[in-house]
Order: structure tokens, then C-alpha cells, then sequence
């Protein structure tokens, strides 16, 4: 991709996403010197490592979560049992975690991490900025929850699936449209974050619904129109929607992702550095990894400074 191709965008990396990828299907008998496990490190860098060599992205910003663990997000407060029903991370990724931070740092890329925040929000939070600067934004990811920051002219990026969806793509991929996913979720909950949402209310008919009124508010401004609609069980779905309007509301303070986040960093910020050539080197020796990508962060460097 040339300058001209690259210019106007942001690419925002789901970080957390690509290392927990990478643990899982790469080798794990992968290890340096000391027997700790490496692979997910090795699959990250050489993710972001392509990434740079072949797309050059004129303005990057990789996010992680702070913890694997939520109990410091403000969701909590808002909701302790949040993301209570996840199993405790394997040990090993703890610390392959913050080798990959490390990595994005001697690679000159921007890297961000909030204990109070989650990367989802600081995603949110620098796509909101660069949109205002008249940027377009790159979502690499394939969390579904970070399709309603899709607006026109960004791009969700589901890089392991070969795929990119346009925001008049995330319709029919997700079920509704992007400034929508937040009440579609508030609505049907979220198994995988531990989102109770509506009892019974399913992605058909939280689709249904928010097709009839638009959103999560108009459907409560609107309630006695719910049993007139045409679609299975109306008159149900309005009694569990009324008994659990509460509940709706509460998972919708969940599932909207913030895009207000205190981060230091300017746009200009997010502009890859060089990366750094003896830094690079010493990490790679501590850590055992080879040729391939030593060979690779070379050639980024000299693109870097031509």
C-alpha cells in the first residue's frame, strides 16, 4: 500500500485478540532459554510484524487489556458478577502478555493499556479522536462488540478471516447496524461477558424489535406497540421487556464501549517510530526467537528510514 492509500487512516489492533490467537495455534513447546513459553509472543510479533511490513499503516495504535482479569474495570463496579464466569487465564500468557507490549514498543509502535478501562474503550476513545480529525479507522478484530464504532468509510477488519466488512456490511453480518449493537446486546445479553440482558429475548427478536423502533429507548417509549407487532409471542416479549426494563438498562451501561477514555496521546502520536534496531536485538536474544523475524524487523527498519 502506498502513501497515498495509507493516508487518512488509523488502524486500531485489538491486541488481546491477536495474542490469545497466536497462544492457541501456535506451538506450544516453543520456549527460550529458560523453558518459558514463548508462542504467543512469536505469533504476535510475527502478526504485527507483517502487518507493518505489508500494510505500513500511517498512524497505529495497538490496545491490550490491562488484566486478563476484570475486577478493576469500572464495569465491575457498575456490575460485579461482569465477566465473573471466565476461567482464570493460563499462567503462561500472563507474561507473554507484557513481552508483547514490550515488542510493540521496540518496534516504534504506539501501545496502550488502562487498569480501569478496557482496550475496547481505548479502541473507542482514539477511533472517536481520529473520526473528528476527518480520519477513517481500521478495526483489526473480530469481537462483534467493537462493530457499533464502525461508521462510513471505516473498515472492520477480521484479519484471521480474511475478511472486511464496510459499515453497510455489519448489518448482515451482526444482525443489526453498527450504532445499534450496544442495545442489541443490552437486550439479547452477552453469554461470553457474563450479560444477563432480557430473558427470552433472542437475536431474532432483539433484531425484530430494534428494527420496529430504532433503539433501546424508543422500544421503552414505545411499549404498548410491542404486542402489536408481527412477530412471534409480541404480547410475551412486552411483559419480559416491562419486568426487565431494569435489567435492560443495566446491560446497556455494559455493552456500549466508551469513547471518552483520559489518554495522553495525540493522533500524531500514533505514527509508527523507527523501530529500535539494538533493542529489537537484545529481545530476540533473550527470548530465543530466530531468523525469520529478525530478518523481517530489518526490512521494516530500513522502510522506517528511507
Amino acid at each position: 500500500m502506498n502513501a497515498r492509500a495509507r493516508d487518512g487512516l488509523v488502524y486500531h489492533v485489538d491486541a488481546s485478540y491477536f495474542v490469545f490467537r497466536a497462544y492457541y495455534s501456535m506451538p506450544p513447546d516453543m520456549v527460550d532459554a529458560d523453558g518459558n513459553a514463548t508462542h504467543a509472543l512469536y505469533g504476535f510479533a510475527r502478526f504485527l510484524s507483517d502487518l507493518m511490513e505489508n500494510v505500513r499503516p500511517d498512524r497505529i495504535a495497538v490496545a491490550f487489556d490491562h488484566s486478563l482479569r476484570s475486577e478493576r474495570s469500572f464495569r465491575n463496579a457498575i456490575f460485579p458478577p461482569y465477566k465473573a464466569n471466565r476461567e482464570a487465564p493460563p499462567a503462561d500468557i500472563l507474561r507473554q502478555f507484557g513481552l508483547c507490549r514490550e515488542f510493540c514498543r521496540h518496534l516504534g509502535l504506539a501501545e496502550f493499556a488502562s487498569a480501569e478501562y478496557e482496550a475496547d474503550d481505548i479502541i473507542g476513545t482514539l477511533a472517536a479522536r481520529a473520526r473528528c480529525a476527518g480520519l477513517r479507522n481500521v478495526l483489526m478484530t473480530r469481537d462483534k462488540d467493537l462493530s457499533q464504532l464502525i461508521r462510513e468509510g471505516d473498515v472492520f477488519w477480521d484479519y484471521g478471516g480474511n475478511a472486511r466488512y464496510h459499515y453497510h456490511d455489519i448489518g448482515g453480518k451482526f444482525g443489526v447496524v453498527p450504532e445499534r449493537m450496544a442495545d442489541f446486546l443490552a437486550l439479547t445479553g452477552d453469554a461470553v461477558d457474563n450479560i444477563p440482558g432480557v430473558p427470552g429475548v433472542g437475536k431474532k427478536t432483539a433484531a425484530g424489535l430494534l428494527a420496529a423502533f430504532g433503539s433501546l429507548d424508543d422500544i421503552y417509549a414505545n411499549i404498548d406497540r410491542v404486542p402489536h407487532l408481527k412477530m412471534r409471542g409480541a404480547a410475551g416479549v412486552a411483559v419480559r421487556l416491562s419486568a426487565h426494563k431494569e435489567d435492560a438498562y443495566l446491560a446497556r451501561r455494559l455493552t456500549g464501549i466508551v469513547c471518552d477514555v483520559p489518554i495522553a496521546a495525540s493522533l500524531d502520536d500514533l505514527k509508527p517510530r523507527p523501530p529500535d534496531s539494538a533493542a529489537l536485538a537484545d529481545f530476540f536474544d533473550a527470548h530465543g526467537i530466530g531468523g525469520i523475524l529478525r530478518r523481517q524487523a530489518e526490512r521494516i527498519t530500513q522502510a522506517a528510514l528511507r
